[in-house]
């Protein structure tokens, strides 16, 4: 889809979709945002959580990065997006609730098993996927490489197991967590079928979400 085609449903957008929520928009602009959850979700373009959710404006905050990755907690000053984001809606907006939400088919995770060159235009993207090394250890010890499939979709899922507990290092998260304001949510979203799985830390396992 090409920017003539994004202003031509922009134009739509605004006629239609917008009127439909007009008063809930106007609130939101006189009262501000208060999102109960907080949704750490992949880029990929076929991840979209409002649409997977039926979430309404308003409704959820959303943060979206390469691999659905939460770096562990790192009290320096240097630039941290989705460090601040997470102390943000936790500290600030108080979310209830934090989603994680991995994916199958994903470009991140299969990326664990690639080499990537030594170049300044991926220096970045290079050192971001070290975050995913503890998944990629853990799928390797439980499946094996014999069938790659299963060991991308494993690590997909040992993946989203990782960054939840990657959120716990974070001094504010983990005190709500503790306090029992604040909950935490493994989600394996399914491309293919639409299908989601939550993990249930009691089984160690991800299940169906619903029927």
């Amino acid at each position: 889809m090409d920017v003539k085609k994004l202003i031509k449903n922009y134009q739509k957008f605004k006629e239609v979709h917008f009127k439909e929520y007009e008063d809930l928009f106007l609130e939101l602009a006189k009262k501000g945002q208060s999102p109960k959850t907080l949704f750490i979700g992949c880029s990929d373009s076929r991840v979209v959580p409002d649409l997977i959710t039926g979430a309404r404006p308003g409704d959820l905050f959303i943060f979206r990065n390469i691999g659905n990755f939460v770096p562990p907690f790192k009290p320096d000053k240097e630039f941290h997006a989705t460090a601040a984001a997470i102390e943000y809606a936790v500290s600030v907006l108080e979310v209830q609730d934090i989603i994680v939400c991995g994916h199958s088919h994903c470009g991140a995770c299969e990326s664990l098993y690639k080499e990537i060159p030594d170049s300044v235009e991926l220096i970045h993207t290079k050192k971001w996927l070290e975050i995913g090394t503890r998944a990629k250890e853990l799928a390797l010890e439980e499946v094996g490489k014999e069938n790659k499939e299963l060991l991308l979709r494993t690590t997909e899922r040992l993946s989203v197991i990782v960054q939840l507990d990657n959120l716990l290092s974070y001094p504010g998260v983990r005190k709500r967590v503790e306090e029992g304001t604040l909950h935490l949510h493994g989600w394996y979203y399914e491309i293919e079928n639409g299908r989601i799985e939550y993990f249930d830390e009691e089984e160690e396992r991800f299940k169906p979400i619903a029927p």
